[in-house]
């Protein structure tokens, strides 16, 4: 089916069997729900239909197919996340901090759904909004449009790609979660500094290995990007390093 948005006429004016009226925001909750209870399977036309109470085929009065189904639920998920965000009111890295916590937040709150969306380009409205603030706040702290652009890329792929890796460890069941956590005081404990000395010599703080290492990557990617502010010369000018 060619690209696109669908167009309003081909979309369904009468309730489904189940009495739900269709639209993009409905067929995008269940398709939510469904892969958050199901996992990535779920995504098909055939159990989003079944959910609805509509033959399958008419959600492609909606969406092209299951993919373009796919980034408008990626696109939600970013939008959630930037509901209220308002980085003109902060400083810039303090704009980029927040923006990357509520990024991987929203993906964190929907592991499933993150597993298969993280790393697609929407192409959407809250997309483009979160590519323009991201930019800004960029921008705001003194790098050229270039630069801006290249140092967002950076910024943004390491939040996504952190919260892709948390989201599939919230995805196991919570035994393999416990396991993996546990290893750090269990299996790693027990070996020898002998043939292991750099474990040995660090065994205490082994356990810190477990969980999330997102907040401290984020702010060493922010002290990154301001000492990279400072010395960058813009049209021959320092850049400022904070607003």
């Amino acid at each position: 089916m060619a690209e696109g948005r669908i167009p309003v006429e081909r979309r369904r004016r009468k309730p489904t069997r189940s009495g739900v009226l269709l639209s993009e925001d409905v067929i995008v909750d269940c398709a939510l729900r469904l892969v958050g209870q199901h996992g990535g399977d779920a995504l098909s036309v055939r159990r989003i239909g079944a959910a609805l109470g509509c033959d399958p085929s008419a959600l492609y009065r909606y969406f092209h197919s299951t993919d373009d189904l796919l980034l408008a639920v990626s696109d939600r998920l970013i939008g959630e996340a930037m509901d209220g965000f308002h980085p003109e009111r902060l400083a810039w890295r303090d704009g980029l901090r927040e923006f990357g916590l509520r990024i991987h937040r929203g993906y964190s709150a929907h592991p499933r759904v993150a597993a298969l969306a993280a790393y697609r380009v929407t192409r959407r409205p809250h997309e483009f909004r979160a590519v323009d603030a991201g930019i800004g706040l960029l921008r705001r702290a003194g790098f050229t449009d270039e630069a801006a652009v290249r140092h967002y890329s950076a910024f943004v792929d390491t939040v996504l790609g952190h919260a892709a890796l948390d989201a599939a460890y919230l995805a196991l069941p919570a035994e393999r979660r416990e396991a993996d956590d546990r290893a750090w005081t269990g299996e790693y404990a027990t070996l020898s500094a002998e043939t292991h000395p750099q474990l040995g010599a660090a065994r205490e703080h082994l356990p810190l290995m477990a969980g999330s290492s997102f907040e401290v990557a984020l702010e060493l990617l922010l002290t990154a990007l301001e000492t990279a502010a400072t010395t960058s010369t813009p049209a021959g000018k320092p850049g400022p390093v904070g607003d």
